[in-house]
């Protein structure tokens, strides 16, 4: 797993080392007698605990610097930048440079795979990844590219693709796939409910009174969706406008609710099971209920399950093979410069042993805890 996500965390990583000018300078680590700042640290901590499922959970992961989540986290992001800084390094000795042109070439062959720029831009967009920041990243992974070029040959052979092709064969099987779009309302008992709690005008209902608005809120959702379904039903041509207008899932709603090709398995069993079991351009009869809220669904198209031949992933498997070496390459390279390096912990809370140490004490009084709290349990179950 290393090797295969180096790359990617450099490029994500590098774009930290910019703006840092209004933080502290205090140096918390030198490499080779190069300093690695408070301020870099701070800033890819931000950016990557504020990313994530957990972030997503509404998990603030800076709030506990001593729990186990933060300190492997600090522990990963400290080995990115003695990894990033040993590079840097490595690059400037070897006189590598990327130029506004490598980047532009860059850009235009992830255009070209892609389908546009306007594809382009709207996947960027759904990732919360700036213009900006993508270049920046880019330029990062294009200069990695640079310097695998120079450590040796990382050219593929058909007879290695065809290989690969042959070894990993259900990597190229597709199940029974269809092509829907869908309206969301959506339905959270529990936001709801905290929704109506946070209004001051609520502030003195009891809790009969909370759920009494609660299941009405609910029921005017209800409404909502028949209504939007007796329209669709009325008038199918309507309904990517409807979904734009209406529905809560914002990311299909700007394609007119879209969700292009799954697989059954790629949606919760309620959605999977109505959009299966209908027949290209019809909607469902009635409103799907999952855990999300309810649904209208539309499928457009169906394709059935069947093998992608060689000849048209060819040269998808000749550039993963290829970017594969490439990542071995520098990961050498980046043990080598390991072994050889000065690196010195001038912060001794980032020195990778007292890390390891912090983490064995979150374990350790996770487990205590975790014993007290069945003591306790069983206690009051004798009783």
């Amino acid at each position: 797993m290393r090797g295969k996500k180096l790359l990617t965390v450099l490029a994500v990583s590098a774009v930290m080392f910019a703006g840092c000018g209004l933080k502290s300078h205090e140096a918390i680590i030198k490499v080779n007698d190069k300093a690695i700042t408070q301020a870099q640290f701070d800033q890819i901590m931000d950016r990557q605990a504020g990313s994530g499922m957990l972030a997503a959970m509404g998990v603030d992961v800076k709030k506990d610097k001593n729990s186990f989540i933060y300190l492997l986290l600090k522990d990963r992001i400290v080995n990115e930048l003695i990894v990033k800084s040993l590079l840097e390094e490595e690059i400037n000795k070897r006189g590598i440079k990327v130029t506004n042109k490598d980047v532009d070439e860059a850009i235009k062959s992830i255009i070209d795979k892609v389908g546009s720029k306007e594809q382009l831009d709207s996947i960027l967009k759904d990732n919360g990844i700036s213009n900006s920041e993508f270049r920046s990243d880019l330029k990062e992974e294009v200069k990695m590219k640079k310097l695998a070029k120079e450590l040796g040959n990382s050219s593929v052979s058909d007879a290695e693709a065809k290989k690969f092709y042959n070894d990993n064969i259900n990597k190229f099987k597709y199940p029974d796939k269809v092509r829907a779009s869908h309206i969301l309302i959506s339905v959270n008992p529990v936001e709801i409910t905290e929704i109506i709690k946070s209004d001051a005008k609520n502030k003195n209902l009891d809790d009969s009174a909370i759920k009494a608005k609660v299941n009405e809120e609910i029921k005017a959702k209800e409404a909502k969706i028949n209504k939007l379904l007796a329209e669709v039903k009325k008038d199918p041509t309507q309904f990517a406008k409807l979904a734009k207008e209406n529905s809560d899932d914002t990311t299909t709603a700007v394609k007119g609710g879209d969700l292009g090709f799954f697989a059954a398995k790629e949606m919760v069993p309620e959605f999977s099971k109505a959009a299966f079991s209908m027949k290209p351009n019809t909607i469902s009869d009635k409103p799907v209920r999952t855990q999300y809220g309810y649904h209208i669904i539309m499928v457009t198209d169906r394709a059935a399950a069947g093998q992608t031949p060689y000849e048209k992933v060819k040269n998808d498997i000749k550039g993963y093979l290829e970017n594969q070496k490439q990542i071995d390459m520098i990961d050498n390279l980046t043990e080598s410069l390991k072994k050889n390096a000065k690196i010195e912990y001038v912060n001794q809370e980032y020195d990778p042993a007292y890390v390891k140490k912090e983490v064995q004490k979150s374990i350790d009084n996770s487990a205590e805890l975790a014993k007290q709290a069945k003591q306790e349990a069983e206690a009051k179950n004798k009783k």
